[in-house]
């Protein structure tokens, strides 16, 4: 490893760049009046005082509970961020608004749509709220459950829908996206409350996306489908601006996969089926094949069916969600070219996305590398990816919390 370069691998380094990154935002990030701020410039400038998009609100509890868990960060901060959720974004008739404008402490719902993707990280919210000691984040996990299963369950295919209407009607668009973090919340969900049928889900959910939909799609994960989930091949084919649901094979989601499989593994210990390991290897491996830009470095947003790249931008998330899987794949496979990747992909962000100066991630670069924007964390951004990813590879490692507190003590 370059000597100019911080030892990646050190669970210190790790803290100290969570620790870092949760500087940024606080304390600037929390609005007295409710919830978070959640549009910030490079240098930490709030530019929209009133926006609120349920996936930052969800992903700031994330970041309070972090901030508990590992530093010392205050409860109440994370029932302050869950207050939100369940107060402003929460609606009469069930489901939780998409985005709303609040001022003056009250909410206008500017966008009433369901998405099981915002239930999936209400769910996830909850389950780390309820680590913390968040009141009533326990029953918020098995309310936010069921109401996906009433809601978007599909028994017959065994995945969630995606969204509908403020009155619950159930559109046509099926989509991977939002199983995927429904399986992140299951599994989230599991290790908070120890029930079987979170973890049984989160099986469920991987074994369809990973083996029979990616069986539909040359065995890697295609991102749409219709009612009856065949792929859909040409949907926002033609349209880059919906990040929730871009075109092609997405190198971040086929990684984060990977990681995800990893994961339910460990869970699941001896009963863990063996396809988990080789599935993950395979999303992984391909996903650097075809995802890794060897001129400038970093990893593509997407890439087509036949491998060419179809969006050369560089996300921050993808660089943070691959490193987690490459440390997973290298402490369960005792591969050491995981390690390398590991390496290599920490370098890169390190040297391109990482703001040294005030903290946290910047959100995306051109192709080359180069800054296209002063926004650092518009709506959706809370910088969960990146120390999620640190919090990660400290799980891969095996170093929790409590065991720094052993060391320490």
């Amino acid at each position: 490893m370059n000597s100019h370069l911080p030892n990646f691998r050190d669970p210190q380094f790790l803290q100290a760049h969570m620790r870092h990154t949760l500087a940024f935002y606080a304390p600037r990030a929390k609005d007295p009046s409710g919830g978070c701020f959640q549009f910030f410039k490079d240098d930490g400038t709030v530019y929209d005082r009133r926006t609120r998009h349920l996936v930052s609100s969800t992903r700031f509890v994330f970041n309070h509970a972090l901030a508990w868990r590992w530093f010392g960060g205050l409860r109440t901060d994370v029932a302050h961020a869950l207050a939100f959720v369940n107060a402003a974004h929460a609606q009469p008739h069930g489901g939780y608004a998409w985005t709303l404008d609040w001022h003056d402490g009250q909410a206008t719902v500017t966008d009433g749509t369901h998405h099981c993707y915002g239930l999936a990280f209400v769910l996830l919210s909850n389950a780390h709220a309820a680590e913390a000691g968040a009141a009533g984040a326990l029953d918020g996990i098995a309310t936010t459950f069921d109401l996906m299963e009433r809601r978007f369950w599909e028994p017959a295919h065994g995945l969630y829908a995606d969204e509908a209407t403020p009155d619950w009607q159930v559109g046509t668009y099926r989509g991977q996206n939002a199983n995927m973090h429904a399986c992140e919340a299951m599994l989230a969900a599991h290790a908070a409350t120890g029930e079987a049928r979170y973890l049984n889900r989160a099986l469920t959910l991987a074994t369809s996306i990973a083996q029979r939909q990616a069986s539909l799609a040359g065995g890697l994960v295609w991102e749409h489908y219709k009612v009856d989930w065949s792929p859909d091949w040409d949907y926002n084919r033609d349209d880059k601006t919906n990040i929730f649901r871009p075109w092609g094979f997405q190198t971040g989601h086929l990684t984060e996969w990977a990681k995800l499989l990893l994961m339910l593994e460990r869970r699941l210990g001896d009963s863990a089926p063996a396809w988990l390991v080789s599935t993950a290897r395979h999303f992984f491996d391909t996903a650097m094949r075809h995802g890794w830009d060897a001129a400038h470095g970093g990893l593509v947003y997407g890439f087509a069916p036949g491998g060419e790249v179809c969006d050369g931008d560089k996300y921050f998330w993808v660089q943070a969600e691959s490193l987690a899987a490459a440390a997973w794949l290298a402490v369960r496979t005792h591969d050491n070219t995981y390690w390398q990747w590991y390496d290599r992909l920490w370098a890169y962000a390190w040297q391109h996305f990482v703001d040294h100066e005030h903290g946290a991630w910047y959100r995306i670069l051109a192709p080359d590398n180069a800054k296209v924007t002063d926004e650092k964390s518009p709506a959706g951004k809370t910088d969960y990816h990146t120390m999620g990813a640190c919090q990660d590879v400290l799980a891969a490692l095996g170093v929790s919390p409590d065991t720094i507190l052993r060391v320490a003590a």
